[in-house]
């Protein structure tokens, strides 16, 4: 079991990462998965029983899902870090051939991947087919299901919304990254969402909240919901911010999907305690 601030060192070393994957391939997405470095740490180092040896099924293990897979760098440190794949393979990120694509995909075999994701609001579906299997297999362990604010545009997710209580999969925990910005703007300008906590609770979750950014926090709300088995699946409404941990890059959708220069790298990184080493590049 991890202390808060050794989770704290381990998202920090990820944000380097993220920063340095983008960087050196010149694409993808460092705006949300800086928001959710937090999130996935306490996720994979702290709250879930999670095996790095890996294998598809997960039976007897705590699952994570990546909905909103555009933010797969924060997805691949993490892994990287727990040891589901090596370190070095950071450093190939949106090559060709390489296993750590832009968007995550089972096709290349990368330990930890269980679901091809991008396609946005396919995960909560993919959540509740496997909350549902878990029950039928008399595995008690929970689903956890990433998805971004934005992505709560798309009508696929309202069907899972509804699937989900009337099911009563109580060993599904859905997180909303409630960072209130898109690839185009602000959610609120692109498409108003209105109040999630109204939405969810008037399809029959359960409603929590929790500050994304807060290690300690983090870990106590997750917990909670791991914990809860009432009947209902659990909805986390969870704030963060959009590029959290480097300071040009936080609180603005025009880090959504950019790549920093050398000279904004150089600046970011500073920012960035380095503490499990940076992977070879």
């Amino acid at each position: 079991m991890a202390d808060i601030q050794e989770l704290e060192r381990i998202a920090s070393q990820v944000r380097r990462d993220i920063i340095r994957q983008v960087y050196l391939c010149q694409s993808g997405h460092p705006g949300g998965s800086l928001g959710n470095a937090d999130l996935l740490t306490a996720l994979y180092f702290e709250v879930m029983e999670n095996d790095p040896s890996f294998n598809m099924e997960g039976k007897g293990e705590d699952i994570f899902l990546l909905s909103n897979g555009h933010i797969s760098p924060v997805f691949y440190s993490v892994l990287a870090h727990r040891g589901y794949f090596p370190v070095k393979e950071l450093a190939t990120f949106r090559q060709i051939n390489s296993r750590v694509q832009g968007h995550p995909t089972t096709h290349e075999g990368l330990p930890g991947i269980r679901i091809a994701s991008g396609s946005l609001g396919q995960g909560p579906s993919v959540a509740c087919g496997m909350a549902l299997a878990k029950r039928m297999n008399g595995d008690d362990k929970t689903i956890f299901v990433l998805t971004g604010d934005g992505e709560q545009q798309e009508g696929q997710i309202w069907e899972a919304a509804l699937f989900a209580p009337h099911n009563k999969l109580e060993n599904l925990v859905l997180i909303i990254d409630d960072n209130g910005q898109q690839i185009d703007g602000p959610t609120e300008d692109v498409l108003k969402l209105g109040s999630f906590e109204d939405k969810y609770k008037a399809f029959g979750w359960d409603i929590m909240h929790m500050d994304g950014n807060n290690m300690a926090e983090t870990v106590k709300v997750l917990k909670e919901a791991q914990a809860k088995r009432n009947g209902k699946p659990t909805c986390i409404v969870m704030k963060t911010a959009m590029g959290k941990g480097v300071d040009f890059m936080e609180g603005t959708h025009h880090w959504h999907g950019k790549a920093p220069s050398e000279e904004q790298t150089k600046v970011a990184l500073a920012q960035l305690e380095e503490t499990l080493g940076d992977f070879p590049a």
